[in-house]
């Protein structure tokens, strides 16, 4: 079962699927993680995959939140593999978030584009400056876009108006950095077994299997 809130992408994802391993059956379920949990479907026992560190992108409370909706759709035998990104320097997490190239950038003030196209606004993405940094005390990285300058801008949509001040920032995403063990305590509290975390050679990323 391949479960995701892109339809296009998921589509794609699970026809490939289909024809690099033709004797699985494939399943695509569209939907919000943080909403649709309970659409995806059982089929005896059940392996659930939520990997690539994503539970980072999403704050204590709503990751307790999805935890504790994942362990209510677990039957006794299920497992849950879980990916997080661990703690490491500091200067390697702000240039992974604030590349030399300009990638992140890019991805970053997409989310302007994105409102411009969806929400009929008037972003002008060249008066937003990316900024990535480490947050300390919630040990995440935000990504922000600051405002370079007094501005005004209309999303006709909503009939919003929103104004900004020079170095006024929008956070458009935090990603947590998870120190070792911790995801575990917050499995345990979602009434999930931890049972084995695995790490690379360098301890920067975490595989934590957990059953119910």
């Amino acid at each position: 079962v391949a479960f995701d809130v892109a339809q296009t992408t998921l589509v794609e994802a699970a026809e490939k699927l289909t024809i690099d391993y033709p004797h699985v059956s494939i399943t695509a379920v569209v939907g919000d993680f943080e909403h649709h949990i309970d659409r995806l479907p059982r089929f005896g026992r059940q392996l659930i995959a939520f990997l690539g560190g994503t539970i980072g992108n999403l704050n204590p409370t709503t990751r307790a939140k999805l935890l504790a909706e994942l362990a209510h759709t677990m039957a006794p035998g299920d497992a849950l593999l879980i990916g997080t990104d661990l703690v490491k320097d500091r200067g390697r997490l702000i240039a992974a978030y604030d590349d030399a190239s300009g990638v992140t950038a890019a991805f970053n003030r997409n989310v302007l584009a994105v409102l411009n196209r969806e929400l009929r606004g008037d972003f002008d993405l060249d008066r937003f400056a990316h900024v990535a940094l480490f947050d300390e005390e919630n040990s995440w990285i935000e990504m922000r876009l600051r405002s370079t300058e007094d501005q005004c801008v209309h999303l006709r949509e909503l009939g919003l108006h929103v104004d900004f001040a020079a170095g006024e920032d929008i956070r458009t995403e935090i990603s947590t950095k998870f120190a070792p063990g911790q995801i575990a305590v917050e499995l345990a509290v979602a009434d999930l077994r931890p049972i084995r975390t695995f790490t690379d050679d360098n301890g920067d990323y975490a595989l934590t299997l957990a059953a119910r």
